[in-house]
Formats: C-alpha cells, sequence, structure tokens
C-alpha cells in the first residue's frame, strides 16, 4: 500500500490575483501558507483489475472513463493508470468548500500517489504543475494556481504569476522567533457552512473589469504584507493588512460574505482580533483571524465556532509506501 499526505493551505495576501483571466493580463501575487492539516490518499493494488474509490461516495467500476469523481478519473487518465487498484481519500477536516485549498490538495496527493505507484519520481514543482493542468485545463475549473503549489512545496511562500503562466516562487524570510509567533497568533473558526468555490470564482471573474481597481490594490498588498512579515512589523499592521484585503474583497462579487459571518467578524475584532478574512474564495469555510494569544480564549468564548490553531507545513506533499 502507498499514502501520499498533502496539506491544505491559508493565503494571506493576493488571493484571487492567481487567476488566469487576471494574472495573463497583470501578472499576479500571493502570500499563502501550507498548515499541518493534510488530505490523505492510500492506493493499493488488486487482483481483479477493477477500480474501486472510496472518498465522499464509493463507486467501483471496470474503467478509468466510468469513475463518475472527475479529479480521479482525470489524474487516472493523466497518470496512465487503466485498473487494478484501491483508492481511498481522507481528509483532517472537511473535504469540501471549506477555502483551505482541499481540491487542489486531492489533485496534487492523488498525483504523488499514482507516480510514485508506478515507480517514477516527480519533483514537487511538476506534480503542482500538472494538477493546474489538470483542474485548469482539462477540467476548466475556474480557479487559480496557488492552491496547487501551496499544497505540493509546503511552507510560507510568496508566488508571482507571471502573464506566460509561468510561476516564481520565493520562501517568506522569517527568524524563528518571529515565526513561531505568527503561527500561534492564528486561529480558524469553522463556520459549518461549505460552498461551491467554482461559482463564487466565476462571478469574480466575470466582473474582473469593473472591479479592476479592487484586483489591484489586492495584488499591491501582497508586497505589503511581505514586508510586513520580513522586515518584522507589529502584529497589529499584519492583522490590519488582513483586514483591508477582507473588506476589498468582499466588493469583487455577491456571496463572498454573508450575515452570519459579518456577525462573527464582528464579535471576532470586538474581541481582541487585528483583522482576519473568509478562507479561499470566500461564502463559508473557514474564518481566519489573527490576534494575540491572550485574546484567544475570550475569541472561542465568543464566537461560538468549532476552532483550530494554525501550524505551518513546511514539507509540502510526500508519499510512502507502507507494511511491504
Amino acid at each position: 500500500m502507498l499514502i501520499s499526505k498533502t496539506p491544505l493551505r491559508i493565503s494571506f495576501a493576493g488571493g484571487g490575483t492567481d487567476i488566469r483571466a487576471f494574472y495573463g493580463v497583470h501578472g499576479g501575487a500571493v502570500i499563502s501558507a501550507a498548515i499541518d492539516k493534510y488530505v490523505y490518499v492510500a492506493l493499493h493494488k488488486r487482483f481483479d483489475g477493477r477500480i474501486r474509490i472510496a472518498a465522499d461516495a464509493v463507486e467501483e467500476v471496470e474503467r478509468v472513463g466510468d469513475i463518475r469523481h472527475d479529479l480521479v478519473r482525470a489524474v487516472l487518465e493523466a497518470t496512465g493508470i487503466r485498473g487494478g487498484v484501491d483508492i481511498a481519500i481522507f481528509s483532517d477536516i472537511p473535504s469540501a468548500g471549506t477555502g483551505l485549498g482541499s481540491s487542489s490538495a486531492l489533485t496534487v496527493g492523488l498525483l504523488n500517489a499514482c507516480h510514485r505507484y508506478q515507480g517514477r519520481a516527480v519533483s514537487q514543482r511538476r506534480l503542482a504543475e500538472q494538477a493546474c493542468e489538470i483542474e485548469i485545463d482539462v477540467l476548466q475549473a475556474p480557479i487559480g494556481k496557488q492552491d496547487q503549489y501551496a499544497a505540493a512545496l509546503g511552507g510560507l511562500r510568496h508566488y508571482a504569476f507571471h502573464r506566460d503562466g509561468a510561476v516564481d516562487e520565493e520562501p517568506i524570510r522569517m527568524a524563528a522567533e518571529r515565526l513561531e509567533g505568527l503561527q500561534r497568533s492564528l486561529l480558524l473558526f469553522y463556520t459549518g457552512i461549505t460552498r461551491s468555490a467554482s461559482a463564487i470564482l466565476r462571478r469574480q471573474t466575470d466582473d474582473a473589469a469593473r472591479n479592476m481597481e479592487y484586483w489591484m490594490r489586492i495584488k499591491a498588498q501582497c508586497e505589503t504584507m511581505r514586508r510586513a512579515l520580513e522586515d518584522g512589523t507589529g502584529g497589529e499592521t499584519l492583522g490590519a493588512i488582513l483586514h483591508e484585503g477582507w473588506e476589498w474583497k468582499k466588493r469583487l462579487a455577491d456571496g463572498i460574505t454573508t450575515p452570519a459571518i459579518d456577525e462573527w467578524y464582528g464579535q471576532a475584532l470586538r474581541n481582541g482580533a487585528t483583522g482576519g478574512k473568509i478562507a479561499g474564495a470566500g461564502g463559508g469555510g473557514f474564518l481566519l483571524l489573527h490576534a494575540e494569544e491572550r485574546h484567544h480564549a475570550a475569541l472561542r468564548e465568543k464566537i461560538g465556532l468549532p476552532a483550530l490553531d494554525v501550524r505551518f507545513d513546511r514539507l509540502g506533499t510526500r508519499a510512502a509506501a507502507c507494511l511491504d
């Protein structure tokens, strides 16, 4: 049996500028971090040539083309697996519509497992590139590129998306003590609302020309956030950058926020949070907050949602054979 482990991600600035409709004209930039919440893929050889997939639903088929799960079907086609496998998919958190890049983490992790299963050593960067090809080009998902790279590479990084489609990345350089302090200042609250990121992103893309002023501000904010992280700017400034970005993001399309989200966020600001945002495209999923650790207990009590501490993942996707 072979198992892959692939991190989810949170983004701090620039989200949405990694979509082709924007970066193809203006170039894009994102700062994001892989976190210690994972999607796992287990792959095991079958004796009978059939394919069994256990994910949100279970299906068993004779041919790859009969698989209903779009991502699994596309990855098996891309990697040349024709049959004779059991695939099980599970995750540390709800697996869809949470804003933490779970679909791309699944794509990267399944690619990693399938390549390793067939004896191929594929670099993390190539896994990210191939995941983008499958999700964006093959399946025509209206998504960006940051999720695939964060899942594949891990770490806290600045990504630049060039007009020709090339992607450059650099680690955010922080002293160990400050990096630890950043992690201890972050909280994720699960709203219990799941939504289709694709639907929200389509609306953002359709309205891109009308909202270009906000898109350009969101892109420029990436450099401001980078300086705040690397140059030691205080936490209040970092929270203010998150807050400002969230205020701009809400103007990009209907459905990015809701009255319930606004109420939770308002409670957060009244109880010690310096800023925050809904992770991912918006509309639900996880609420990311920045606050000094001394305020965390009050935030948990007042907001009243399930909460997660945040730790960064440094390794990105990995895979290993088990019990062979």
